[in-house]
């Protein structure tokens, strides 16, 4: 692109309340630079005028912006120390009522493996997960609950048979019972208000798109939403180098207890 980058930061914040320069900035504004030229826009200010007349671009530059890769179970290994461990200890110490927040679920395979998972410890009808993401098209579908047979490799067979329905041989649907214990609502993890009083906060495969400021911010916005003792649970390239600088202390890997 031929014009600054930065006064399409300003634009775009003051538009979307995105702030890209919370993002490691080469490999988004390689994303970006390849979206403007697919419609063959030659200037920052040309496609911001642009997203600004059109809805359903606007809508597309929100939806290419937020990073949407997500399966269910994804890294089992760490769903099964999930189930055998973390969650008895939050059994324990907070009771079977857990306040769990998903964030950043995009297609809703994380909240609703959440509730899967949970399913096996006490009825669906006690069971509520909140679910947030930053994009409103992702949510939707996250509601809708159709899958593709490849974001289930992961699954557990007794969880795929059990939870959902065969559409065709590569789609699956999500059972109502499941879908009902998920509250999805909008959230940007850089500027709006956190949940307050979770025991448990899933974040996984998220915070490696943020610069390492970005990173601290959010860390300590989720700490400040934890009750003390409860748990945060990152994906398995997001570990926490000195977790005790964010009031934090290893649990298991990958795990991280509020201090």
């Amino acid at each position: 692109m031929t014009d600054n980058y930065e006064s399409f930061k300003t634009q775009i914040y003051q538009l979307t309340k995105i702030n890209l320069s919370l993002y490691k900035e080469r490999q988004m504004k390689r994303r970006i630079d390849a979206l403007i030229a697919k419609h063959k826009i030659d200037s920052y200010d040309s496609y911001v005028e642009t997203i600004k007349k059109n809805p359903v671009m606007f809508e597309e530059f929100v939806n290419y912006l937020t990073i949407n890769v997500s399966e269910f179970y994804r890294n089992p290994e760490q769903w099964v120390l999930l189930e055998k461990e973390v969650l008895p200890y939050l059994f324990g110490k907070f009771g079977n009522n857990l306040k769990i927040w998903s964030a950043a679920c995009s297609t809703g395979d994380e909240p609703y493996s959440l509730v899967m998972l949970l399913s096996k410890f006490m009825p669906l009808n006690r069971i509520k997960v909140i679910a947030t993401d930053i994009d409103k098209q992702i949510l939707e579908k996250a509601r809708i609950g159709l899958y593709n047979i490849k974001s289930l490799k992961g699954l557990p067979d007794e969880l795929l048979k059990k939870h959902f329905t065969e559409i065709n041989s590569t789609t699956y649907q999500i059972s109502d019972s499941i879908k009902a214990c998920v509250e999805f609502r909008q959230h940007n993890l850089l500027k709006d208000d956190y949940p307050s009083g979770c025991d448990l906060i899933v974040c996984r495969n998220v915070l490696i798109y943020f610069t390492e400021e970005a990173k601290d911010s959010i860390y300590k916005n989720f700490n400040a939403a934890l009750k003390k003792d409860a748990i945060l649970f990152v994906g398995s390239t997001e570990q926490i180098i000195q977790p005790q600088n964010l009031q934090f202390a290893t649990y298991k890997s990958f795990f991280y207890k509020k201090i």
